[in-house]
């Protein structure tokens, strides 16, 4: 009977959720960005904090699954899939936790935790590889998308503190590379050598094969004035990447 009850709020929940969403050709946040502002603090993220509220990241998570994607502007898709990689990333990590300290501790011999299928939507169940390249690289094609999802690691780009909304999409992606780049952690210019992020070499592509220059296009400050000044020839290696956990 209690199961019952329980189950008849999660739908009465999601009509209503869901409801707001198709009027407003959106995803209605609240429920994530509560929970967001609640145990994402200073670039770090609190999964004890999370596994507490399990109940209603399973909420938001129902919202999505049962979202049709295809109803919504293109904005609205790409900030709903971002969401829903990060969202779904944090779920994962919960299956196991507090009993892990990587998320790659997950996977197995034959397998990666990112090969997964555990995510419904649109009536399919895929993995977070399919969110990454089969549509957010190959359908909306923006180097940002590197800075907005997280891998719950801690060389990863960190997770956004709010959802990622249509309306203000353009504005958080930019925040996020300029913040990533320009972070002296992520981004080392010594002499004439240029240490940066792993990601420019997995996915350089992505950067059309020219990381350096996607990388000037946000330096501000100090960095700016040392690429300015340096060599034309800058040499490029990859600062090795930390795949602890992002808490």
């Amino acid at each position: 009977m209690q199961k019952g009850f329980k189950y008849l709020i999660l739908s009465v929940l999601f009509l209503f959720f869901a409801s707001k969403a198709m009027a407003n050709n959106d995803i209605d946040n609240r429920i994530y960005a509560s929970l967001l502002k609640k145990h994402v603090i200073n670039n770090r993220v609190n999964y004890d904090g999370f596994k507490k509220d399990e109940k209603l990241l399973d909420e938001y998570l129902a919202i999505l699954s049962h979202t049709n994607v295809k109803s919504l502007s293109k904005n609205s898709r790409f900030a709903f899939y971002i969401n829903a990689y990060n969202a779904f990333t944090i779920k994962l990590v919960l299956t196991k936790y507090p009993g892990i300290n990587s998320i790659k501790e997950i996977g197995s011999f034959f397998s990666n935790p990112w090969d997964k299928k555990f995510i419904l939507l649109q009536k399919r169940t895929v993995s977070l590889d399919h969110i990454e390249h089969g549509i957010l690289r190959s359908k909306f094609k923006d180097p940002r998308i590197h800075f907005a999802i997280n891998c719950a690691s801690k060389s990863c780009p960190p997770l956004l503190d709010e959802p990622y909304e249509s309306q203000t999409l353009e504005t958080q992606l930019d925040a996020q590379v300029k913040k990533f780049i320009n972070n002296k952690k992520n981004t080392i210019i010594k002499n004439n050598t240029l240490f940066i992020s792993k990601i420019f070499q997995w996915f350089k592509e992505d950067f059309s094969d020219n990381p350096l220059f996607f990388i000037k296009g946000y330096a501000s400050g100090e960095l700016k004035e040392k690429l300015n000044s340096a060599e034309s020839n800058i040499k490029i290696n990859y600062l090795n990447y930390d795949w602890s956990l992002n808490r």
